[in-house]
């Protein structure tokens, strides 16, 4: 499932840097995570980078955009599959 940014965030900007797919963009007034580009870091790192570096824990799973690792494998594939 992709991930999803709650009320808490403070909009520090540290997850936005860390996504290596670029699926946080600046909202008002929090950051947002666009689920079509979001694969959770699969591909990328074993964990979500943006989890590691938010201060105030406000990332969290999307209960509205679940997905199976595989299905974001294939994401991710899709995702750089133009690189």
């Amino acid at each position: 499932m992709s991930l999803m940014i709650t009320e808490e965030c403070i909009a520090c900007d540290a997850c936005r840097d860390e996504c290596p797919n670029g699926a946080i963009e600046e909202s008002d007034p929090i950051y947002i995570i666009d689920p079509d580009v979001c694969t959770e870091c699969v591909g990328h790192y074993d964990e979500p980078a943006c989890i590691s570096v938010c201060p105030v824990e406000c990332i969290v799973a999307d209960p509205d955009n679940i997905e199976s690792v595989e299905e974001l494998k294939l994401k991710y594939e899709q995702l750089n599959s133009d690189l």
